[in-house]
């Protein structure tokens, strides 16, 4: 269906009130700006890449930094794409208009990250079709709630290094995120699936914050549900929200938590009953001032920034 792109280019300058009319002219020619309005009717995703952002004019001086629509790749290391699209609403609801997100899913290999193995063999999987699309982006964030390979791999590739491209992961940003969150007495903890993330979660976290045993500190430990990435879906729901909330209860009972991150990217949409478990523990008020951090959202906020300040 053809899309009806309407233009309108609107210049604007600013004088001093008492300026004569002449001088409101020279004004205008030596400070001009001009910024072009887009009103598009059915916007959708295929037209991201294409469509500019404007221009700002300064006399005959064009700032084009900004002169192209952002683009941040969303990585999901494992091959099945029901996850990869659960993803996406909590992407959208973030309304970063001027950004475009494009999802990448493992084109073979395993369909859930249940351990470090399968984080290894995903990278096998991703990487040779992942430099495809290097040059496309301007930043980078992978969806699996581990210190993947991924991320530091990702971070040596020419394409990346050379032009300084962020690339987080969903468990370092969330990490990053709850630190800054948190009151200077307060832990941050992290519930996941399977009972082996618990150790692995937590070497990982000790490693990211490179601060060894003092890592208690602020970090409260890791509770798991017992589940897999694929069993947060397909199991009854009432089972996923008993052993969410038990998890999460669990976590609590280590006292001072003030953020709970959610320890899989399956878990994208799970914040409503992580949060009923803290109210059950703590009651109202308690309860609802503990920060509940998803990875992927606090990965694709930090990206944007990233990517606007060039950091």
């Amino acid at each position: 269906m053809p899309v009806v792109v309407l233009s309108l280019t609107v210049t604007a300058y600013v004088a001093r009130p008492s300026a004569s009319p002449a001088d409101a002219s020279a004004a205008s020619a030596k400070h001009r700006r001009r910024f072009t309005i887009l009103y598009i009717p059915h916007y959708n995703d295929s037209l991201a890449t294409a469509l500019p952002m404007g221009e700002y004019r300064n006399g005959d001086k064009v700032n084009t930094r900004y002169a192209t629509m952002r683009s941040i790749l969303i990585i999901n290391p494992n091959s099945t794409e029901a996850m990869t699209d659960g993803l996406k609403p909590l992407v959208e609801m973030l309304g970063f208009k001027d950004t475009a997100h494009t999802y990448f899913t493992a084109p073979s290999g395993p369909k859930s990250i249940n351990n470090e193995d399968d984080a290894r063999e995903s990278v096998q999987h991703c990487l040779p079709a992942l430099r495809r699309e290097l040059e496309k982006h301007d930043g980078f964030l992978v969806a699996c709630y581990s210190q993947h390979p991924l991320v530091p791999l990702l971070k040596e590739e020419p394409a990346i290094k050379g032009s300084r491209k962020p690339v987080t992961g969903i468990f370092e940003a969330s990490v990053a995120a709850s630190l800054q969150l948190i009151h200077p007495e307060e832990k941050f903890g992290i519930v996941s699936t399977g009972k082996v993330w618990e150790e692995i979660l937590t070497d990982a976290t000790i490693a990211f914050l490179g601060t060894g045993a003092d890592a208690g500190k602020r970090f409260a430990g890791v509770e798991t549900t017992g589940l897999n990435a694929t069993d947060l879906h397909d199991a009854p729901a009432e089972e996923v929200r008993k052993r969410m909330k038990d998890a999460v209860k669990r976590l609590l009972k280590k006292g001072s938590v003030g953020a709970i991150c959610l320890g899989c990217a399956g878990m994208a949409g799970m914040d409503k009953m992580v949060r009923e478990a803290c109210v059950e523990e703590l009651g109202e008020e308690k309860g609802g001032q503990v920060r509940i951090v998803d990875g992927v959202v606090a990965g694709v906020a930090w990206l944007e920034g990233a990517a606007r300040s060039g950091f």
